[in-house]
């Protein structure tokens, strides 16, 4: 099994969305094949459930050695224009879910923006984790396409997060960057106003692509980056390790699918571990770059609701 091995999905004009796989800078149009189960990121998760991971990652590497590169992984690296191939979000059907209060920090400004009311210590400590619905697919953006600031709220903020992709029979496939947006004064207000804190349109971007490590030992120590620039320079930049994780990704997932189903797979952000300072606030404009060792950067565009 080749680690450095990932998946995408990317626009081609005239033929619509293509799955594709990604390696040595190339790229390799799956969908163009006669496979079935190639065709969509759906289709193959279902081919992972019926014969197994290692069968499946099989057959990625045996399209790819069959097939000649359909085009250049830099050359992809553009806004989204129907005019052009570009990148989309490395899903189709499947659900986004995240987790909350995994790294110290994540606990320590929660706390903070909801006023020492104590729920999130609490939470951080328990044996049960915070698991809440991010998005579904509509609401999320790929590379390069703009992710969305809340207009009534005053206090918004990129949060950089290991993204599992889980197979529907829970096991895990790979990893991609997400961004989880949130709203930070409208979550302090109230614990309960979460979901409008955190999900809305353009509120979840997921890429660049998805590289495939299903074994849990091989991602122990990423380095997860965050810059942000406006007006092309630093406003913030800072840096963590998913070795903060007060959790393992297995008892993530886990307590995901505990009595929940998940027929097309699903996604799960694992938590942050970086949070710009309380005076902080995206602007409209903005540019968010998020690096995870192994898997890429992840860049979106800020645009005002």
């Amino acid at each position: 099994m080749e680690p450095n091995l990932q998946l995408c999905r990317y626009f081609l004009p005239g033929s619509g969305a293509r799955l594709a796989a990604v390696r040595a800078g190339q790229v390799y149009d799956l969908t163009a094949g006669s496979q079935a189960s190639l065709a969509t990121l759906n289709a193959w998760l279902q081919f992972v459930t019926r014969a197994g991971l290692a069968q499946a990652i099989d057959l990625l590497h045996t399209a790819v050695a069959a097939a000649q590169p359909a085009a250049l992984w830099a050359d992809l690296q553009v806004a989204p224009d129907a005019s052009r191939p570009h990148l989309l979000a490395p899903l189709d059907e499947q659900e986004v879910w995240a987790a909350g209060v995994t790294y110290r920090r994540s606990r320590e400004a929660r706390e903070e923006e909801a006023h020492n009311i104590g729920v999130y210590d609490k939470v951080y400590a328990a044996e049960r984790p915070e698991i809440f619905m991010k998005a579904t697919p509509q609401r999320v953006v790929g590379p390069h396409a703009p992710v969305r600031i809340r207009g009534d709220s005053f206090w918004n903020v990129p949060e950089p997060e290991l993204t599992v992709l889980f197979a529907p029979d829970m096991q895990v496939v790979g990893y991609t960057v997400g961004n989880d947006m949130s709203s930070r004064d409208i979550e302090g207000a109230n614990p309960l106003y979460l979901p409008q804190a955190k999900i809305y349109t353009g509120s979840c971007a997921l890429g660049p692509a998805i590289t495939l490590l299903p074994h849990l030992d091989l991602h122990p120590g990423a380095t997860i980056g965050l810059r942000i620039e406006r007006a092309g320079a630093a406003a913030f930049t800072g840096e963590t390790s998913t070795r903060e994780m007060k959790r393992t990704v297995a008892e993530l997932g886990g307590y995901l699918g505990r009595y929940n189903a998940f027929p097309a797979g699903v996604f799960l952000m694992t938590g942050t571990g970086l949070v710009p300072p309380d005076n902080f606030t995206l602007q409209a404009g903005d540019d968010v770059q998020i690096t995870i060792t192994g898997i890429g950067m992840l860049r979106n565009p800020v645009l005002d609701s």
